[in-house]
């Protein structure tokens, strides 16, 4: 059986593998990419390693869902990822973090279309929510790009070293997802856990 992927134009969706750690090292230590991440930046290949073992078993609980964003030319250039799914509510969080160098490319819109597609169409779910710093305004511009709706504050919600920060918290309901925004090619079956419907 084929590995799950879900393919676009320039973009594929995948199962994170071992060997991806010195790449994902690559972009996770650079300080600007994990600005507003509770972890990070990375200081050796080792954590990336010991991150990517953490995750089948979370995939397999049904808690978190790491797919890394491969460009068709270079390469890992990044994770998006489902999170805090709620089978009953059909619901999840969706997280991403690109390379610098595929800020405003049109990479985070593509990966997107890919996750609402595997969401939505895949899983089953009714509604995906996402995060962003209150001060982080290229991350809520890139959500309001791709359909995201603002719906408020959460005020101290997430800490990143000894700052606490408020969050927007955006949503977009299956109603409002434009299931044309890219063509995908799917490629195997989702994970069992996350299949809602």
């Amino acid at each position: 059986m084929a590995a799950f992927a879900l393919r676009g134009p320039s973009l594929t969706l995948r199962l994170p593998r071992d060997d991806d750690a010195a790449a994902l090292f690559r972009h996770a230590s650079d300080p600007a990419v994990t600005a507003s991440f509770s972890w990070g930046p990375y200081v050796h290949v080792a954590e990336a390693l010991a991150w990517l073992r953490t995750l089948p078993a979370a995939r397999e609980r049904g808690l978190q869902l790491e797919l890394v964003v491969d460009h068709r030319e270079e390469g890992l250039i990044g994770v998006i990822a489902l999170s805090e799914l709620s089978r009953r509510d059909r619901r999840a969080m969706v997280g991403t973090w690109l390379a610098r160098s595929h800020w405003g490319t049109g990479a985070n819109a593509q990966a997107k279309a890919l996750v609402f597609h595997l969401a939505f169409a895949l899983l089953g779910l009714e509604r995906l929510g996402a995060y962003a710093a209150v001060g982080h305004e290229r991350s809520q511009r890139a959500l309001e790009k791709v359909g995201f709706k603002r719906e408020g504050v959460l005020r101290h919600w997430h800490r990143h070293g000894d700052t606490v920060h408020d969050v927007v918290v955006y949503g977009l309901l299956a109603g409002e997802w434009r299931s044309d925004a890219v063509p995908v090619a799917v490629q195997g079956t989702p994970p069992a856990p996350f299949v809602v419907a």
